[in-house]
């Protein structure tokens, strides 16, 4: 049955939140001069966000209750997904993204409302008419042959052509697509939403900016737009860092970043911002940089925006990984980029010559002198990133005028890109370390002298020890090095200056500290990174395998322990991860008509100690999920297992993902590269012939085993077994390397005819048959066969000190909410004094 009435209802909420936010930003541009037009603005927006609470909750619903005649709900989610995961699908679409930004920018903007008087209405302008864009995005309609959005509601039907349609129209499929494999992880589950709040929040600065232009308060908007600014690159710093701590968990490449086009779109705007709260700051301690901040702040708005379609029109389908495939929106995002770029334009240019501007020189012994050079290299750093990004973008447009540009981006993204940063990085580290001594005390050059004496010295002893310690001979490794040391001994001089005077100033010197230590973190975790795996056997794993998997890679047969390095490793076979037991060995269990239960075909015991038996249900995490146990042991004893991930996908064939050994000084990261195709058909070799009494031992594969009894059988499954019938079941013991198996091959004779149903040993690739019983000789004959033992080809690599990178992100925003809670604090204060 397909569910009309919700989909119609989402699409009324839809259209109430357009009309509502556009009506809205005309009440508000009134409502500059006229306060009963600035309250109905409000009424209005509160409209507006209460159709946007109704288009996410009808969404969710349509994805929880798998209606999957909607085409949104079909492509993104699937019956038996968690609610957690089903919670990601929800943003897993453009549609869902979109609408996720328009959730976060709708409850900001109620927060803008219900915390501003004068400001109110410039304000919401910008906020109102920034919902007018993202509504339209998920709108869904045909406008004069023009496409205007793609609706999150609409019918599959009216997606794909499929002549299943045509014969029923309310054809409803059983299931849908599933999730992205990749995204079914719990970061996906926090890291979108706090990604697009910082999309979100970074509209308020930018309104603040635009309203202070708009009004001619000029210099005003800063107060209050500041610690917006701050909340902004917190959040969009946290939800960046989310984001490469979920690569580094789920992704195979080995690193945290990867340089990809739309890690980076993400990454200039955060840099543009950083440098917009520096010279704001810069501009509140003495009316300095105003116009750097207008720049910086409106540069970051239209930055977001270039990302979005950047990351949304396709443009980079051909060089990204992460990039969404084209909706038909390319032309509605550049149009919604430029009407903002434009309107930025337009007022910067009505009011640029009234805007104030010092005159006095600046001296380097200046907090502004610093300040503008921090900023500086903030935004040479980010030039450096989006232009290379762009390259796709110049070719589509020389493509406009008939022109083939062929640039291609760089061969090596991560190299390319890294070896600019990294020196703008050692900028960053001096210019946080001094800049600081400049921001609370007058300098000259003798005071200045006085107070850098003691912690270059102390900068000088750690560098040295660390040196000796790390053995960091790399020259540009050790120059970063000095530099991260010293902005840390630096910003904590001025921090235990401050435990003196006044802890809530401590904001700038925590989040530097952070910073740098963030630069040693990605030093020693990236730079001084060592696959540990490396193949010195002298032996070529296969021809059809690239080089540097043959050379950084080990081959681990089933229960064959390898040495590497100070480890000895020991594949244990294929998992499956049970709600009930944690990981279970696949063999035990065989699948049910429910993909997320599996039955016991073996009986074992559980790592708790509680006996599984023959028959039982267990409930799988993840039915498409299985996992490869791996043992570590040191020669000192101390043993560890890890479980790199497989998913065989319908949508993205096997899929691989790492799993991490943490310590405090460094990660293992262990991930599977290749492993036998299990649809594959095993080959068997020739039949080797025991004849066997009960007791006798023999040699299959090279273990020791038992012909141990034998069971009169009355019922086989499948099978119907008649009076006159005869089955018997052999046991056989083997001893392997870590337990002991049983075999139970089945000898059946029915209407005088023999049949035989062997018996299977994956972990000893072995194959057990009763060819016949000899009652004379009181003998059983069995067929042995064994085949090729199961196997993976693994790469191990030691990333030491990472902590120190997440630590280092811990204190950056530990000093960001120290920092916003003040310059608040000030806004707050002055807003009830009347002074916004």
């Amino acid at each position: 049955m397909v569910h009309y009435f919700i989909g119609n209802l989402g699409h009324l909420f839809v259209i109430v939140a357009f009309v509502a936010s556009l009506l809205a930003t005309i009440s508000y541009i009134r409502g500059v001069q006229d306060d009963s037009m600035k309250q109905f603005g409000s009424i209005l927006f509160y409209v507006h966000t209460g159709a946007v609470i109704g288009i996410v909750v009808t969404l969710f619903l349509i994805i929880n209750q798998h209606y999957f005649e909607y085409h949104y709900a079909w492509s993104h989610t699937s019956k038996f997904l968690p609610i957690y995961y089903q919670v990601s699908s929800f943003w897993n679409g453009q549609e869902g993204s979109f609408l996720l930004w328009m959730f976060w920018t709708a409850i900001l903007g109620v927060v803008l409302i219900r915390t501003n008087k004068e400001w109110r209405a410039p304000v919401m302008i910008f906020v109102s008419l920034t919902q007018v864009f993202l509504t339209s995005m998920i709108m869904g309609v045909v406008f004069l042959d023009l496409k205007l959005g793609s609706s999150p509601f609409l019918l599959l039907r009216d997606v794909i052509r499929d002549p299943v349609f045509a014969m029923n129209p309310e054809f409803v499929p059983e299931d849908g697509n599933g999730l992205n494999p990749l995204l079914q992880n719990y970061w996906m589950v926090i890291h979108p939403p706090t990604l697009f709040l910082g999309f979100a929040s970074t509209v308020v600065p930018f309104a603040y900016c635009l309203g202070g232009l708009w009004t001619g308060n000029f210099k005003e908007w800063i107060r209050p737009a500041l610690p917006w600014a701050q909340f902004s690159a917190l959040v969009l710093g946290v939800g960046i860092l989310m984001g490469a701590y979920w690569a580094y968990e789920t992704l195979n490449f080995g690193g945290y970043w990867n340089w990809d086009p739309v890690e980076n779109a993400i990454y200039v705007p955060w840099l543009t911002l950083v440098a917009a709260i520096h010279t704001m700051i810069a501009y509140k301690k003495n009316e300095s940089a105003l116009k750097a901040s207008i720049l910086m702040v409106i540069a970051t708005f239209v930055l977001i925006l270039y990302s979005t379609f950047l990351t949304r029109s396709g443009i980079l389908g051909e060089t990204s990984v992460h990039s969404f495939t084209d909706l038909g929106l390319q032309g509605q995002l550049l149009l919604y980029l430029f009407a903002f770029l434009i309107l930025s334009i337009v007022l910067c240019v009505k009011i640029w010559k009234r805007i104030p501007a010092t005159e006095e020189e600046t001296s380097m012994y200046s907090r502004e002198f610093w300040i503008f050079m921090g900023a500086t290299v903030l935004c040479l750093m980010a030039f450096q990133v989006i232009v290379p990004t762009s390259i796709p973008v110049y070719n589509d447009v020389a493509s406009w005028f008939g022109i083939e540009l062929n640039l291609a981006p760089p061969v090596d993204q991560v190299a390319y890109y890294t070896k600019y940063q990294m020196w703008f990085s050692i900028f960053i580290a001096l210019l946080s370390g001094t800049g600081q001594f400049f921001w609370w005390k007058k300098m000259d050059r003798s005071a200045f002298v006085n107070e850098i004496k003691s912690p270059l010295l102390i900068t000088m002893v750690l560098s040295t020890i660390i040196f000796l310690i790390a053995k960091v001979y790399e020259p540009f490794y050790l120059i970063l090095l000095v530099c991260s040391v010293y902005s840390i001994v630096a910003n904590g001089k001025i921090l235990l200056g401050l435990k003196r005077t006044n802890l809530k100033l401590a904001g700038g010197s925590v989040t530097h500290i952070g910073i740098a230590m963030m630069l040693i973190g990605i030093l020693f975790s990236s730079g001084y990174s060592k696959i540990i795996s490396k193949n010195n056997t002298g032996l070529l794993w296969s021809n059809e395998l690239p080089d540097e998997v043959n050379q950084d890679n080990l081959l681990l047969f089933l229960n064959e322990p390898r040495q590497m390095g100070d480890y000895s490793l020991t594949y244990r076979g294929l998992r499956k991860k049970t709600r009930e037991h944690g990981f279970v060995d696949i063999d035990y269990l065989v699948n049910t008509n429910h993909p997320l239960k599996v039955q016991v075909i073996d009986p074992f015991i559980s790592i708790e100690g509680d006996s599984i038996a023959r028959g039982d249900t267990l409930n799988l995490i993840n039915g498409e999920n299985s996992y490869f146990e791996v043992v570590y042991q040191k020669a000192d004893g101390k043993v560890f297992t890890l479980f790199p991930r497989v998913q065989q996908n319908k949508k993205m064939g096997t899929v691989y993902s790492p799993d991490i050994n943490r310590t405090s000084t460094a990660d293992l990261y262990t991930h599977v590269r290749v492993y036998p195709d299990p649809e594959q058909e095993l080959t068997w070799s020739k039949t080797d012939t025991v004849e066997l009494q009960m007791g006798q031992t023999f040699f299959v594969n090279d273990y020791a085993a038992q012909f141990t009894g034998i069971e009169p059988m009355k019922s086989i499954a499948g099978f119907d077994i008649a009076p006159g019938d005869l089955a018997v079941k052999a046991f056989l013991e083997i001893q392997g390397e870590f337990e002991t198996y049983r075999a139970e091959p089945i000898y059946l004779i029915q209407n005088r005819m023999a049949g035989r149903i062997p018996d299977v040993i994956n972990d000893i690739a072995s194959k057990f048959t009763i060819l016949s019983i000899n009652p004379t000789t009181n003998t059983f004959s069995f067929a042995l066969n064994t085949t090729q033992k199961d196997w993976i080809i693994m790469e191990a690599v030691e990333k030491p000190w990472i902590n120190i990178l997440w630590i280092g992100t811990f204190l950056m925003v530990f000093g960001f909410v120290i920092a916003i809670m003040r310059r608040y604090s000030e806004f707050m204060k002055m807003r009830d004094k009347g002074v916004e």
